[in-house]
């Protein structure tokens, strides 16, 4: 932990999995529910219209069925993310109960907005991914460790070799993904740097 940010070396949890390439930031929160003063309470949103017709009727979406509902580790394929910057996307999967991403790849900004709210995203490849998805379809109540540090994510008596961004394992194992809260912790370094200043 680095002054009050935590460390986030590893995940546990059930998992949750969303199969298809190229799910867009659209997808996973439509535009029309970004119109939010806070984040609070996105979650219920988060891919609204595939889970919803038009009626209303639910869909068999993954994230409308009851197996998965405290699942806190989402297993998704290729280009996860794509499309828009809008961090409302890693917002509504956060307030849903998303605690780390395990996935193919993922777009370069979505990843960067993960990172923001301590998410990891970790990539492996797609044999094990859909093996992955796979199990937890099967068996909805496996635990997934997803080890940050080590870069593997471990279930029942498989272990992945895994992959995470040289600088997002670094933040994260090191406590220094939150630069607001850094800040913050180091107000007087902050002001002290600025009274010195010659331009302010």
């Amino acid at each position: 932990m680095s002054d009050g940010v935590p460390s986030v070396e590893r995940v546990s949890g059930t998992g949750i999995y969303v199969r298809g390439n190229d799910i867009d930031t659209d997808q996973i929160i439509p535009a029309r529910f970004m119109k939010v003063v806070t984040f609070d309470g996105l979650g219920e949103f988060a891919f609204f219209d595939q889970r919803f017709e038009d009626d209303d009727t639910e869909t068999d979406h993954p994230f409308n069925d009851g197996r998965f509902q405290d699942a806190s580790v989402l297993v998704v394929n290729g280009n996860f993310g794509c499309g828009s910057s809008r961090e409302h996307a890693p917002q509504a999967l956060l307030r849903w109960g998303i605690d780390a991403v395990v996935g193919e790849s993922f777009a370069e900004i979505f990843a960067g907005n993960c990172l923001a709210l301590g998410i990891p995203t970790v990539t492996a490849d797609q044999a094990s991914i859909t093996a992955l998805q796979k199990r937890i379809d099967d068996s909805p109540d496996t635990t997934i460790t997803v080890d940050v540090a080590a870069e593997t994510v471990s279930y029942g008596d498989e272990t992945i070799d895994a992959a995470v961004d040289a600088a997002q394992r670094t933040a994260l194992v090191d406590g220094i993904w939150d630069t607001t809260a850094l800040m913050r912790s180091n107000e007087a370094a902050i002001e002290e740097t600025a009274a010195e200043l010659p331009y302010l």
